[in-house]
C-alpha cells in the first residue's frame, strides 16, 4: 500500500475535479493507492481567528465550502480521494483549532509548524533570520511546538517534522539535536500521533528527506506510525522520489504505514512495492 496524503492544489490551480484528475492520474502512474488532498488551512477565511500575520493575511480569502464541494463532486464522479487539511499549529489556539477541525468531515488532519512567533521558518524571505538567530534556541523553540502539537491530540499526522532544517542550518552538537528528537518522539508515542516521511525536503535547499534518519529510527523504536507523503504543490510532484522514502522507511524497520478514513487509523503493509523517482 502506498499513500500520498500531503498534496496541495490551490497554488497551482482550482478546486475542480478536472484538475483533481491530473493528480489522480499521476498517483496511478506511481502506484499510489490512496491519494489525499490536504490544503493549507490558512487560505480559508474560516481560520482567521486561529492564525494571522501579514504574509498569511495577504494569501487568505477562500471559502472553505468551495474546498468541501470538491470532495462532494469527486464522490459523485467516482473519483477516489481522501479529504485532509494541513493546519499551522498555533500555540494557545487549541480550542479554536479543535472547533474548526470538528466542523468538517476530514479523513485526516496534518499539523505542521511553519512559524516561530512571526518568523516563517521555511520562507525564502525570512532565510536570513537563520544567520541572525541562535540556532540552538531556534531548534529548541521549534521542537517545543512539535511537542505541544502532539500533546494536543488534535492531529493525526505531524507534517515534515524537522522542517527547521530546510535551509541546512543545524546545531553542531548532535547530543543537543537528539535531545530535541527524544522529547518530540516521547510526545508522539504518548499521543498516538503519526509522522510523515516526506520527500519534499529533497526539493529544498537542505536536499534531505524529512525526517532525519536518526529521528525516524527513534520513532520506529518507540512505536510511532508513519505515512508517506510528497508535499506536492503540482501533479508532477505526486509520489516524488518514493523509492528513497521506501528505502528510508525499511532501513528503520518499518513494514507498515498508516491510512486514515474519517479520522480512523488503520495499519497497512508496505509489502514489496517500489516505485520510480
Amino acid at each position: 500500500m502506498l499513500t500520498d496524503y500531503h498534496v496541495h492544489m490551490h497554488e497551482t490551480g482550482y478546486f475542480s475535479t478536472n484538475y483533481l484528475r491530473q493528480y489522480i492520474e499521476k498517483a496511478k502512474e506511481k502506484g499510489i493507492e490512496e491519494l489525499g488532498i490536504s490544503e493549507h488551512a490558512y487560505f480559508f477565511n474560516e481560520t482567521k481567528n486561529i492564525i494571522s500575520n501579514p504574509w498569511i493575511d495577504n494569501r487568505r480569502g477562500l471559502d472553505f465550502n468551495d474546498y468541501w464541494r470538491l470532495f462532494e463532486e469527486a464522490e459523485k464522479e467516482n473519483l477516489k480521494v481522501k479529504m485532509g487539511i494541513e493546519m499551522d499549529y498555533t500555540p494557545g489556539k487549541e480550542e479554536e483549532m479543535e472547533k474548526f477541525i470538528k466542523s468538517y468531515p476530514f479523513d485526516y488532519v496534518i499539523g505542521s509548524v511553519h512559524w516561530i512567533g512571526d518568523w516563517g521558518i521555511d520562507l525564502q524571505m525570512f532565510r536570513d533570520e537563520y544567520e541572525k538567530r541562535d540556532i540552538y534556541e531556534a531548534y529548541e523553540r521549534y521542537f517545543d511546538q512539535i511537542v505541544t502539537l502532539a500533546e494536543s491530540k488534535l492531529f493525526d499526522v505531524v507534517g515534515h517534522i524537522d522542517l527547521i532544517k530546510i535551509f541546512g542550518y543545524k546545531p553542531d552538537d548532535q547530543a543537543f539535536v537528539e535531545e530535541q528528537y527524544d522529547r518530540a518522539v516521547e510526545a508522539l508515542a504518548k499521543s498516538g500521533t503519526c509522522i510523515e516521511i516526506s520527500t519534499a525536503g529533497l526539493r529544498k535547499p537542505v536536499g534531505e528527506i524529512y525526517p532525519d534518519p536518526v529521528l525516524l529510527q527513534k520513532c520506529y523504536d518507540n512505536g510511532v506510525g508513519i505515512v508517506l507523503c510528497s508535499d506536492a504543490h503540482a501533479p508532477k510532484h505526486v509520489g516524488y522520489a518514493y523509492d528513497q522514502s521506501l528505502d528510508l522507511a525499511r532501513s528503520a524497520g518499518y513494514d507498515k504505514i498508516q491510512t486514515f478514513t474519517k479520522r480512523k487509523k488503520k495499519s497497512c503493509s508496505l509489502g514489496d512495492l517500489n516505485t520510480d523517482s
